[in-house]
């Protein structure tokens, strides 16, 4: 399986806060208004469209500041690596941020392993194709079976949301013995 860990003396990332699901648990709260009263109606309830049921809640996306970058350090594209392997990024133009931090210019890693881009306008998963430092680290480690693998780094802001435009590294190709 894949597996992701913090950098040494970092807190670990499933201590990270995910906040995404927030709006619609205050949604969900704020609809429980009680029984009606007897003899009272309720309307029927209108028909939802299929796009209207799979529609995700929109959260505002956070500029991303000029010129800002990402780098996977290492591997390098081609590199050939035992598992567990150390992963390590560079940012330039921007300052690291911790998932639940929302200061301007700021932003935390997210590595995507085997997949394209997650959708822009959504919080990044949090998967075996995407692993969360929300720590602010500038290195974990991974563990990835044996074979050929894509990675790239994509920049998100204290709600996991990629930036507006992404800040996102080039892909590489690795392969682990």
């Amino acid at each position: 399986g894949i597996k992701a860990f913090s950098t040494p003396g970092r807190m670990p990332m499933n201590n990270c806060i995910c906040i995404a699901a927030l709006p619609g648990l205050v949604l969900a709260l704020a609809a429980c208004g009680g029984k009606p009263q007897q003899g009272s109606e309720l309307p029927a309830p209108a028909a939802a469209t299929p796009a209207a049921q799979e529609a995700p809640v929109l959260m505002p996306r956070t500029p991303a500041p000029a010129g800002a970058t990402v780098t996977l350090i290492s591997p390098v594209d081609g590199a050939t690596v035992k598992s567990p392997f150390t992963a390590v990024f560079a940012i330039e133009g921007m300052s690291l941020a911790p998932a639940g931090i929302n200061d301007p210019n700021t932003g935390h890693h997210h590595i995507l392993i085997d997949t394209g881009l997650p959708p822009l306008d959504q919080p990044i998963p949090k998967d075996a194709n995407h692993l969360h430092f929300g720590q602010a680290q500038t290195e974990g480690q991974v563990e990835l079976p044996p074979g050929q693998h894509t990675l790239q780094l994509l920049l998100a802001d204290g709600n996991h949301l990629p930036h507006d435009p992404p800040i996102v590294s080039g892909l590489i190709t690795s392969t682990v013995e």
